[in-house]
This record gives C-alpha cells, structure tokens and sequence, in this order.
C-alpha cells in the first residue's frame, strides 16, 4: 500500500463525513472520528516480508543431539520445544553486503568519528594460520569483486549485532522514503542519520518530502510522525536464537504428514548421507565442508564441492524452507550467550538465555533524553582491555607509550566514576574528547597508537544518532512475578552466589556465607584479578553449523560451539533474524 493509498484512507473520514464509520464494537463510538476525538483505526492486511527474508513458520521440534555426542561435550541434551514463526535470511551475509555496511559508515561518520568505520571492519587476519600461505585471503577476500557473492567472515558477535542494528534503519527508512513520507536525504552525517527509535520518538526529522500523515486528534497539529501501530514499519533485524537457527535448520516443514515428522533428520535434508540421490546430480555434495584430512575440495577434474574455503551464498540446494546453507560454508552466530547445560534450564517455548532488559532513558519530567550526538563507549570493558594491554605489554613499552598507557588508564578511572554518579553522557566526552584526542597527538616514538586507536574502536557501545538506553533497576520491578533484575544471563547457573545482584567484587568467602557474592563465569577485570576462571561467561556466545573447514559432525544442526563475542574466525559468518508478528502461518490466516 503506497502513500496516496494510506493518506487517503486516513483522511477520508474528515472529507467524506457523509460516508459514515467504522464503530467499536465495544463503545459504539466512530474509529477516524475528529469529533470523537480521533482514535485511528488504520489499514492493515499482514506484515511485510524484509529483503532477502523467508518465512519459518514455527512449532515444536526436539531440539539437541541427535547425532552420537563422540565429543563428550554433552551439552546439547534433547528436548522438546516450540519456537514462534520469525523471518530468517534466505542466505548467510556476504562481502557485497558488508561492503554496502562499510560505506555507509564511512560516508556518514567517516569525518568526525572513523573510529566508528574502524569498528565495523572486518578482522581480515583471521585467515592466517602459522604453517599456512593464506595471504591472497588477507589481501583480496573482503574486497575483491571475485569474492562479493561469498560469504562475510572476521566478523564478531558484537559486530554481526551492529549490522542488524544498521539494517533495520536502512530499511525501513526506504519503506518511509517508497512511500512518500521521505526522501532521499544522501546529506546524513553524524548524529543526523535516520534511526528507527529516533524516528519514533520524533528526534529525526531530516528528508522530509510530507509533513507526515494526517493527525485526527483535534488537540494537536494536522499532521504526526508515522507510529507503530501504522504497520508501516518493520519489527528490527536481529542475529536468530540456537533454537531458532537449529529448527530453520531442520527444515521440518517438509519433512512431516500431519503432525507427525515421517522422518527424523540428521541434516537438513533427508537420509544419513552428504551426497545428491537424485538421479540428476546423483552424487554431487549438498554442502560445503571438509570430507576428511587434507580433502578440502576433491581431486582436479571432479571437485566434490567445488570450493576451497567459502562459496557463494547461493551455492548447493536449499533446504525446505528455502535456505541456503545451513549446514557447511561458515558457521553462524546466534543470539545466545553460551552454557553447557542451557537445555536443562530455559523455558520450552522460545528458549533463549542472554536477556539484559532494558528500557529507554529519560529526564526528570518522564521525557526520553535527546539521541545521542557523539559515540558511546563500554567504559568497564575499556578499563579491563587497558589493564590486560599494559600487562602484556610492560617489557615491550617504551618510555612515551608507557606515559600514554598511564594517562589513559587515569582517564578512563574518572570517566567510571561519573558512569556511577549516573553521568554517563559526561563520562564518555572524556573517552570521545580526551583519550582519542590523546592517542591521536601521541609521541612520534608512540608506536602503539595506532592500535590502541583500533582496539578502542571495538569498544563502542553506541552510535551518534540512536536513542539512550539503560538497563532496568530492580526497585522499577517491585511488583513484578515475572522478573526482578535486569540481566538474566546467569539465571539458573546453579551456583547460589553466581545469582545474587551485586555491584561490586570482593575476596571469595566461606560456601555458607550469604552476605558476599561473586560470579561463576568470570570475565578478565571483572573480578579480584584480571585472569580468566573459565571460557565459559557471559560474553561466550553460541555459533551453529559447519564451515568449509570441519567435519560432517559439525554439519547436524544440534551440534554447539561458543566463543567470545569479541572474537572472530576465518570460519564463523552469520544470517538476520526478524520477529513475525500476528499470524504465525501468513495471509492473516488462524487456524
């Protein structure tokens, strides 16, 4: 429905009052009604479909092993669960798509902020390997046009969320522009780019071709923003949860007679085997991965795959639900944080752990704060990364990089202190306007700053233009059954102080002493010492699938491997989720 369409339908009950209204079925009064005061009922068919997006109608499948767990891990129990209907990627994010990420960034922070482009660029070293000549890789895979179609890799977790975060602004910004609400505004720099919260929350109003659609509430202007209950916009793209990916995965939804699965997959097509049993393409390979040692593609003249490392996103047969490679090319993020009895603890409909609830920050008078002008910063996590680097680099520093180590360690310890007095904004002008300035007009004899300058860059939190969030509190959920705190990740880890809310670290006391507290996964500069206790915490995030590297084990979808969200492989790409809403079958049906 294009915006002639739309501002017709809500406009036409103040021209033609001859022609009557739609009535509530519960007060009897008019929808679309100025006199009434204007309460809007709006055309509404169905959710639009995102590009490159498919439908995964949801239900129950036994989510887990079913291949024989010859690693041990046992952490991937089976168990019956019911995943709601999403829309998920029809192929895994590729250079090309990355590349389109990459300039828009440059062109819209590149002058005041390119720290921000820094943080978006892919970890392109991750092809290297000691004993390896992977070079051509490093040099040509992320930008060379031969390698567009083939899948983005070097991406981390937090990265892979930036992108979704981005899409979902370009999106629906083009959805606002094809229907006449905006334009084409190509002059976006800084904090004035189009921000679906900011949009909503009416502190974007750049590239406006209309006013916006008709008001009917007789008390305020004649026109106002487009709002959620429109339906114009689209939910946001996010990474997909374990149990979403894995039941795309299956692709059950052909596979099944009735209510009942005629046949139980080990992969997402049928049978036990990895080659083609159509008598066409009879024993051509259905997916991307090793076969064995040394066996990366086959012999000359009869490639088994046809790639060495990664394929074009659209390569080999898709499974039921129209997906592409699902099982082989790159491994895929997910939402989750990582913990090797997940399955004995989340709820059996939309299971997910990783849930830090948060809520939009506002002023005193209950108004949301004005969207952010400069990049927000992970000032905890910078303090820990300048804690380890000045450790590890103690004997290697020179005189004017040890100055510089030290100065912007006192630096970031003034801006947590405004983070605890609630000061956050002023906080992180010290980062954006003391620390950066300060590595940038470094010491020539300074050699490290220009990867402190990088290393920085990963830790920022937030871009110029979104919206302030803040994690909920605890005094806000008094009254609440459901929950109380804000971060949920360790809930129901088993270990009783792992639970408590605490704000602070103390020295380890007696198993019976309930007055002190401390975590079970601990992650470097959270604890009484900078040093891991496990690779297992709560920046350990869950990836799905097999590469073009492993094995066929790896290829059965209920298989699980974590790393640390700030971390990344030559092997792990990732796909976009996004949340259907109304009718989990499509076309408004309800069965």
């Amino acid at each position: 429905m294009n915006a002639k369409n739309i501002l017709f339908l809500l406009a036409a009950p103040i021209v033609l009052l001859s022609c009557g209204y739609e009535k509530s079925s519960t007060t009897g009064w008019n929808y679309n009604d100025p006199s009434n005061g204007g309460f809007q009922k709006v055309p509404f068919e169905e959710q639009e479909t995102g590009p490159n997006l498919v439908l995964i109608e949801g239900g129950s499948f036994t989510m887990g092993r079913v291949e024989q767990d010859f690693m041990y891990d046992w952490n991937n129990v089976p168990r019956r669960v019911t995943v709601s209907s999403y829309y998920m990627d029809q192929t895994e994010i590729s250079n090309l798509n990355w590349g389109e990420y990459l300039y828009w960034v440059k062109r819209v922070y590149g002058v005041d902020y390119p720290e921000l482009y820094k943080k978006a660029l892919p970890d392109t070293l991750v092809w290297r390997e000691k004993l390896s000549y992977n070079e051509p890789y490093v040099d040509y895979y992320l930008r060379h046009p031969a390698y567009r179609d083939y899948p983005v890799v070097g991406i981390n977790w937090l990265q892979a969320t930036d992108y979704c975060s981005w899409r979902t602004d370009r999106v629906n910004e083009y959805i606002l522009i094809r229907e006449g609400i905006l334009d084409h505004y190509v002059d976006q720099i800084g904090e004035d780019n189009f921000n679906t919260d900011a949009y909503l929350a009416n502190q974007y109003n750049s590239g406006k071709r209309i006013e916006g659609l008709p008001n009917l509430n007789p008390n305020s202007s004649g026109y106002r923003n487009v709002k959620m209950e429109d339906g114009i916009l689209l939910p946001k793209y996010r990474l997909p949860t374990e149990a979403e990916w894995e039941f795309a995965a299956f692709g059950l939804i052909g596979n099944s007679v009735g209510e009942r699965v005629v046949e139980r997959r080990l992969y997402p097509w049928n049978g036990h085997a990895v080659r083609n049993p159509d008598e066409a393409y009879i024993g051509m390979m259905l997916a991307n991965f090793k076969r064995g040692r040394g066996d990366n593609m086959g012999v000359a003249g009869n490639l088994n795959d046809n790639a060495d490392i990664t394929a074009p996103v659209f390569s080999y047969w898709p499974n039921d639900y129209g997906l592409y490679n699902m099982a082989g090319n790159v491994s895929e993020w997910v939402m989750d944080v990582y913990r090797p009895l997940s399955m004995e603890d989340v709820q059996d409909f939309r299971p997910f752990r990783g849930n830090v609830y948060q809520t939009k920050e506002k002023d005193n008078e209950g108004l949301l704060l004005d969207k952010y002008d400069i990049p927000m910063y992970d000032i905890d996590g910078l303090i820990a990364y300048l804690e380890e680097f000045a450790m590890e680099a103690e004997k290697t520093m020179n005189e004017q990089e040890s100055e510089l180590v030290a100065t912007l360690q006192e630096q970031a310890g003034r801006a947590k202190e405004l983070l605890l007095d609630d000061q956050k904004y002023e906080a992180n002008v010290i980062i954006v306007e003391e620390s950066i300035e300060e590595i940038k007009g470094a010491d020539e004899m300074a050699k490290i700053a220009p990867v402190l300058l990088k290393d920085y860059s990963t830790y920022i939190s937030a871009r110029p233009g979104e919206l302030s969030y803040r994690q909920t509190k605890v005094e806000e959920n008094i009254d609440r059954r459901n929950y109380k705190r804000s971060d949920n990740i360790n809930y129901l880890d088993g270990d009783y102080k792992s639970q408590l809310d605490d704000l602070h670290w103390d020295s380890y006391e007696a198993e019976d002493d309930r007055t002190e507290s401390s975590h079970m996964y601990v992650y470097p500069g959270e604890g009484p010492s900078n040093d891991y206790s496990s690779l297992i915490n709560d920046h350990a995030r869950v990836y799905k699938g097999a590469s073009w590297n492993d094995r066929a084990y790896y290829m059965v979808p209920g298989t699980r491997r974590f790393l640390d969200e700030r971390q990344s492989s030559a092997m792990i790409g990732f796909r976009c989720a996004m949340d259907r809403v109304g009718s989990p079958v499509g076309l408004g049906a309800a069965r």
